[in-house]
């Protein structure tokens, strides 16, 4: 199976290296590619990763990654065969969210990259991003619309996403699963990623 690894903000790709050899140990054909230097408008970023990937795919998003991987099956639904939600929600900022990231867009640009965002991307495309998240449109239609199963993964200290959020995102799929992880933030792949790969590895499981 192909697996698209949709990394989240403000890390890159390489957050994905112990799914992507649990992966490839398992038999399956990941991708992470880097979302970063797209544009700003993630319809357009999932255009183009749907121009660089060849064939169906499993879209495993992580908060930002997954805001793209609703775009890849809003877009081209037919080519989506799953998707996985980690830490991320369908719906479109609220105003107070728009705020706040332009209030992040804008120390950015004035400041740079501040030591507590833990990452080696730079400045200026950290906050071409941030405008790309504040400005996505609502993707509960897709959810609701979306043939394929689509499970919902939630840590629940979670600080961004509630555990009662993500469970209304799997409630409104129609092919809708959820998990909970304990002791996990918001990259809850990275805070715990032996259960991320056993449950990932179990979602995939129904294509073999």
């Amino acid at each position: 199976m192909n697996v698209l690894l949709l990394h989240a903000w403000p890390v890159d790709e390489r957050m994905w290296e112990p799914q992507a050899k649990a992966l490839v140990d398992a038999g399956h054909t990941p991708s992470a590619p880097r979302l970063y230097g797209r544009g700003a408008a993630i319809d357009g970023w999932a255009s183009q990763l749907l121009g660089e990937e060849d064939g169906t795919f499993v879209a495993v998003g992580a908060s930002m990654g997954g805001y793209t991987a609703l775009a890849l099956a809003r877009r081209a639904p037919e080519r989506v065969l799953g998707i996985v939600l980690a830490g991320s929600r369908a719906d479109a900022d609220s105003t107070e969210r728009r705020q706040a990231r332009d209030e992040t867009i804008r120390r950015l640009r004035m400041e740079g990259v501040w030591p507590e965002l833990e990452t080696s991307v730079d400045a200026e495309e950290l906050a071409v991003a941030q405008e790309a998240i504040r400005d996505r449109p609502n993707a509960s239609g897709v959810v609701a619309s979306f043939g394929g199963p689509l499970l919902v993964c939630v840590g629940d200290r979670d600080e961004i996403v509630s555990v009662e959020e993500a469970r209304a995102v799997a409630d409104d799929a129609l092919r809708g699963s959820f998990e909970v992880f304990p002791g996990a933030g918001h990259l809850l792949s990275v805070d715990k990623p032996a259960r991320f790969n056993d449950v990932l590895l179990g979602f995939l499981a129904q294509w073999k």
